[in-house]
């Protein structure tokens, strides 16, 4: 940063520094986990010199929140992937099952928004359909923040839900599916994704939903697709057009990027000589609400039977038994 003319090239002089920063947020966190761990170890010195009983409960229980910090630093040194510090386009859509599989995107999207609050991330709604009746049918939004991809990589699949329906007059119990996407967030000038113009289509088309002084008055609206993938990516909550394009097409890098590194681990598979199955769209999680309450996930076996705190956004736990499995 002190070399000549470094301050020239404003965009990637912004890099650097938001990369300087994350280092140091890093190193203040590991400090403060030093001084930390030095202070747990003193205070149960003091407990064992004075025979305090007291004290010596308040030293547990500080060693107990020092350990779960600890870990939580732990799984962030691990997010060290190439994407993992990006931030996070997910996308919600619903399977099978009419208003209840709407109703059921709906939640996932509440649930997913709190656990952004609650992370520190933020969430930006880039496009939204919604159900007919009840509910939302898709939507896909972005999170921005530190290793926003890496840990929500963890959610992608599909997430089914058993309940009794309230849109079910009989009060019969209902299952109903519904898919996440989750795609890193490439900056403009990555080379990492390479689009010829040729093999696109951009559609302009008007906004729809509620509010918003550019809806439903101008095209503005941003529809994407990719004829060699056939992947669609869409963008309708920006300003203007030209800012719906750029999101848009950042979305097409992160989805052509995961099928490219699809694409290689299949490649892996084949040389290795392994049987095991790479399944990218299969169920994760399961979600019962009745007759008994339970969450859990299939790929790692981590259950819970809050499902209120999970649907609040308390889902650390099942990424965090991801990212140790994987």
């Amino acid at each position: 940063m002190a070399e000549e003319g470094f301050w020239n090239d404003i965009d990637n002089a912004n890099k650097v520094n938001q990369r300087l920063k994350a280092i140091h947020g890093k190193l203040d966190k590991f400090k403060k986990l030093e001084s930390r761990g030095e202070d747990v170890e003193v205070l149960f010195d003091m407990a064992e010199e004075e025979d305090d009983e007291e004290l010596a409960a308040e030293a547990k229980q500080e060693l107990a929140e020092f350990q779960k910090l600890v870990e939580e630093f732990r799984i962030a040194t691990m997010l060290n992937g190439p994407y993992d510090n990006a931030n996070a386009v997910l996308s919600l859509h619903a399977g099978a099952g009419g208003t209840e599989a709407q109703d059921w995107v709906s939640l996932l999207y509440r649930m997913y928004t709190r656990y952004c609050e609650r992370s520190g991330f933020t969430v930006k709604e880039l496009d939204l359909l919604e159900g007919d009746e009840a509910g939302i049918k898709s939507v896909t939004f972005e999170c921005a923040g530190e290793n926003a991809y890496g840990y929500l990589k963890a959610e992608k699949g599909v997430h089914r839900l058993v309940r009794i329906s309230p849109f079910d007059s009989s009060g019969r119990r209902h299952t109903s599916f519904a898919s996440l996407d989750v795609t890193p967030i490439l900056d403009d000038d990555s080379n990492a994704i390479e689009i010829n113009p040729d093999d696109i289509r951009v559609d302009t088309y008007r906004s729809s939903g509620a509010g918003g002084q550019h809806v439903n008055k101008t095209s503005s609206a941003i529809r994407i697709t990719h004829f060699p993938t056939g992947v669609v990516v869409q963008c309708q909550n920006e300003r203007s057009q030209i800012q719906n394009r750029e999101t848009a097409m950042r979305m097409l890098r992160g989805k052509l990027l995961e099928i490219k590194e699809r694409e290689r681990m299949e490649h892996m598979a084949d040389i290795k000589g392994e049987m095991k199955k790479i399944e990218w769209g299969s169920q994760i999680r399961s979600y019962v609400f009745q007759p008994y309450t339970m969450v859990k996930d299939h790929r790692t076996g981590e259950e819970t039977g809050n499902i209120q705190a999970v649907m609040d956004g308390e889902i650390d736990n099942f990424i965090t038994a991801f990212l140790m499995k994987s």
